[in-house]
């Protein structure tokens, strides 16, 4: 049977209501007149794509900016005011920026190991808050961050997981959780980042001058200076991060969880390794694959490093494989395709592009800003981003531990005393997260 894509809306709307969390769209009634003034700690790379974006919006002004870099600082603040016309405060250390008390809302792009604590330090000096995902950097971790915000009802914390404001991955969860597809059994989520060149190998050298290398570090354990440990590539060291399975992640491994109404797996298989790079260039896996084991189901995650492209032609994505039908949906939209026995060979509903509904980032930003002026429904809280962050650490946990492990969800804990040693991050003497 062959359905259009506004017949198949129109006919499981209703069925899906009630499972459906799509995106929030508040800005239409919150007062733009309202001012919000926001900080930036972390300038480099999204954390100032992520201030750029607030600068778009109606009476949003940006005070001050927060980096260990005093060249990137400098040079950020140069551009804020050529944008704005003002030049903001520059700060080393975030601290003093969080006692400004002109600051209505912190936006928090740093390395993922100082997420947790800048959040609820944030949060503790009345700030709301906008933070980059993966939202926390171990499971321990998330769940603070959670007990956090619960203690500050009054203020907003948003997860930079702006799928959550694309409509179109609603839609194709809406598709899914309709059974038109039939059967699910399997979930795939995948992403192939395609570097041409491996990271070439780099020996520890001093920090440059201008950066004040023991901040950057914070809680995470002191080690020498390296260019393949810093800025960007501190995605690729467990200290800081959790590799592309937290990178990218966090945003395709949400929607595989969302399309199919699961929680936490039963259990998680690991593989993988480092194939592409060097020893020593990086240190979590350029190519690595997890399995996670539901009772009716198994959501399997892919990633590469490496030159080459994903399942079903795609860099990235997520497909839901049913016994009448698959569905792959990625940024650019969804689509999806019959099963084998079907003869006619194409859709039996089609997909639109994401285009056509607007900028998800630009929209998950206004949705933030209108639950400041307003109040109402984020569209990415703490327990959404708590949810994804840690089973993306479960992946990263069972590659570590080299071996299957089991997820107790009723004890928080797995059945091997490796895994539980890798709930918790080891933190510097400096530095331990706020109590809650």
């Amino acid at each position: 049977m062959n359905y259009n894509r506004r017949e198949f809306i129109k006919n499981t709307a209703i069925a899906t209501a009630a499972v459906s969390l799509g995106p929030t769209v508040l800005n239409a009634c919150a007062s733009p007149n309202e001012k919000v003034t926001v900080g930036l700690i972390g300038c480099r790379s999204m954390g100032f794509n992520d201030l750029s974006g607030f600068l778009k919006q109606e009476n949003v002004e940006c005070v001050a900016l927060c980096d260990v870099d005093s060249k990137i600082l400098e040079t950020r603040a140069a551009e804020v005011e050529k944008q704005t016309g003002k030049k903001p405060i520059v700060y080393a250390d975030f601290r003093k920026l969080l006692e400004n008390k002109d600051i209505d809302a912190v936006i928090i792009g740093t390395p993922d190991h100082w997420h947790a604590i800048m959040m609820m330090m944030a949060l503790e000096a009345g700030k709301h808050v906008y933070v980059e995902k993966p939202m926390g950097h171990s499971i321990e971790e998330c769940n603070a961050m959670v007990k956090a915000a619960a203690k500050y009802p009054k203020l907003q914390v948003q997860v930079n997981m702006w799928q959550r404001s694309s409509k179109h991955w609603f839609e194709a969860a809406d598709i899914v959780k309709s059974g038109q597809l039939g059967d699910v059994h399997l979930v795939k989520a995948w992403i192939y980042k395609g570097y041409n060149n491996p990271y070439p190998y780099k020996p520890d050298s001093e920090a440059p001058a201008y950066v004040d290398y023991d901040m950057w570090l914070g809680p995470a354990p002191k080690r020498p200076f390296n260019e393949n440990r810093f800025h960007y590539n501190f995605r690729w060291w467990f200290d800081y991060a959790g590799g592309a399975m937290t990178d990218w992640g966090v945003h395709l491994l949400d929607f595989a969880l969302f399309g199919m109404d699961a929680d936490m797996p039963q259990t998680i298989s690991p593989g993988g390794g480092i194939f592409y790079h060097e020893p020593g260039t990086i240190e979590t896996p350029d190519i690595q694959q997890a399995i996670y084991s539901y009772p009716k189901h198994i959501m399997m995650w892919e990633c590469g490093l490496n030159p080459g492209i994903g399942p079903y032609g795609k860099a990235h994505g997520v497909a839901f494989v049913g016994n009448k039908g698959t569905l792959v949906v990625d940024r650019g939209g969804w689509e999806t395709m019959p099963d084998r026995n079907n003869a006619e060979k194409k859709p039996f509903f089609e997909g639109k592009k994401q285009a056509e509904y607007g900028d998800g980032m630009n929209e998950h930003i206004q949705n933030f800003l209108a639950c400041i002026r307003k109040g109402g429904k984020l569209n990415c809280p703490v327990e959404i981003g708590a949810k994804t962050a840690i089973v993306s650490e479960m992946g990263n946990i069972a590659y570590r531990c080299g071996k299957r492990i089991h997820w107790d969800d009723t004890t928080k804990l797995f059945a091997e005393e490796e895994a539980n040693q890798l709930i918790k991050l080891n933190y510097s003497e400096n530095w331990k997260l706020p109590n809650v």
